[in-house]
This record gives C-alpha cells, structure tokens and sequence, in this order.
C-alpha cells in the first residue's frame, strides 16, 4: 500500500512537472522562435558593393528597412526572406553571392528585425512584410514580376512560399526550409504535444501547393536544426517543374562550406529558368 502511494505521489509530481514544462513551452513559443537583434553594424558597403537603402511602408502601416543591391547587367532579381535569427546584416554572404552571379538582390528586415518598425514579429506580420516587400520591388522600383526570383531560407522560406502562392514570379527557392512550425516543433520537443498548442502554423507545405512557378529546394543532410528529411518532403509536394539540390554543412553555413556546388546550383536554375521560358514562348528580360 505504501509503494502505491509513493508510486501516485510520483505520478502527480511528474504530471505537474509536466504540465509547467508544457505552459513554458506555450507562452514562450514566440520568444522561442523569433530571435531578432536590433543593431545593424554592417551595410554591403563593407563588400564593396554599391546598395540603396530603402524604407517601404506595409499594408498596416508599418515601415521597414531594407536593401537594394543592383548587379551590373542582371537579369534576375532575387527577393531574399531571411531566417529567424539577427537581421539582414548576417546576410551579406548570400547578397554578395547573387551579386558576383549577376543578380540584383532586395533584402528587408522583417518587423521587430534590425531598423524596422514593430515591437515584436508576428507570423501574419512576416507574410504582410514579404507582401510589402514585393509591391516595393514591383511598384516602386518598377522591376517585372517575371523576373524575380523569391527566395526564402530557414524560417524564410515558409515566409516565401506564403508570398509565392499569392503573387506571380520567375521562381521559388527554399534552402533549409521546415515543412511546418508543427513539424519543426515536434522534432525540437518530441516528449510534448505539440501540434496540440502549437501557437503558429507556417505551413510550408500547405503553400506550395498553390505555387505555380518552378521551384528549386536546397538542403543539407547535416542540418543540425531542420532535418534533411522535411526538404525533401518539401520537393514531394513541390508541382513541377522542380530541382533538389543536395548541399553540405550545417545549417547556418552550408551555402558557404558548399562552395562551387551552392554556385553552380544557381548558375544552372537560372538556366534553367531561361530555357523554360523560351521554351513556353514566355517573354522573358533580357540577359
């Protein structure tokens, strides 16, 4: 009798222990996967790169920062939603990639991220900052739809597909992209049940399946942080035509420990791009 009590005694402690674990989980989830830092130390100018910096309003009144890169003679303009962490400073790699591949490149802080405005980023603000972004691209820069290629990485990519399923573009990119919050959450904490409070959606996947261009998904089999397997998901549901292309490292640096195989990836999709075009009888920019 005694052992069953203390058994009981048990349950009822680890049930309450339980139950904070779960409440914290609950209530910090947007402290969790938000992690945007405030100081911009850094401009393309430190890259040698000539940049515009520009401030463009969205739907509910908020303004963001952002930066226009141009590349000389481009063909293809590259909307860049970056990941969950800092700001687009700790871009700057990527931005000078597209630029030495002949692409002009658009990077913005989402709400809450760097110089922009908002006291904290929410995921129905991140898809009104990537709508925002391309109405400045298309609107105000003048730069053809069919010419831009909307690029997400990490928790930018879900940021993108949202975006791609409703505007009309050259091509979707996802690079070390999750499937959806719930999954992603899942993998983080799998003793706890999270699709069953699970305070964002980022349905990735749900997306996709309203992107009509032609989709290139990148990912690393050692991501530490998104598992290889959720990119690969990500190109079942993908409508065609579609590329997967297989990097190396981790999750925040494959594309530079990737080296060639990141650019030449690239350099072939826009290739790519170009002959479906022509082949389509689309009308395309000039290259």
């Amino acid at each position: 009798m005694r052992l069953l009590l203390i058994l009981i005694e048990f349950l009822l402690v680890l049930s309450v222990a339980y139950g904070i674990v779960g409440l914290t989980l609950y209530f910090m989830q947007s402290s969790f996967l938000y992690k945007p830092l405030r100081e911009v130390c850094y401009t393309p100018e430190e890259l040698g790169l000539d940049f515009e910096k520009v401030t463009f309003q969205t739907a509910d009144g908020l303004h963001l920062r952002g930066w226009y890169v141009p590349a000389q003679s481009a063909g293809r303009t590259v909307l860049f939603c970056h990941g969950n962490g800092g700001n687009m400073m700790h871009c700057l790699d990527s931005v000078n990639i597209f630029y030495n591949l002949g692409m002009n490149c658009f990077i913005f802080d989402y709400r809450g991220y760097g110089e922009s405005d908002g006291q904290k980023p929410t995921e129905a603000g991140t898809y009104l900052d990537a709508e925002a972004a391309y109405r400045w691209l298309t609107e105000n820069r003048g730069v053809p739809a069919d010419s831009i290629i909307i690029f997400g990485r990490s928790l930018g990519g879900s940021v993108a597909a949202q975006l791609a399923s409703s505007v009309k573009a050259c091509s979707l990119v996802l690079e070390s992209t999750f499937t959806s919050y719930a999954d992603i959450g899942s993998q983080f904490y799998p003793y706890m049940p999270v699709r069953w409070f699970a305070a964002f959606k980022y349905d990735t996947v749900g997306f996709l399946e309203h992107v009509r261009c032609p989709i290139m998904i990148i990912h690393s089999p050692n991501d530490e942080i998104i598992p290889y397997e959720l990119g690969r998901k990500l190109y079942e549901v993908a409508g065609e035509p579609k590329k997967f292309v297989e990097i190396s490292g981790n999750h925040n640096d494959g594309f530079l420990t990737s080296g060639e195989v990141y650019k030449n990836a690239w350099i072939n999709w826009i290739r790519f791009l170009k002959n479906y075009r022509d082949e389509n009888g689309l009308q395309d920019v000039a290259f």
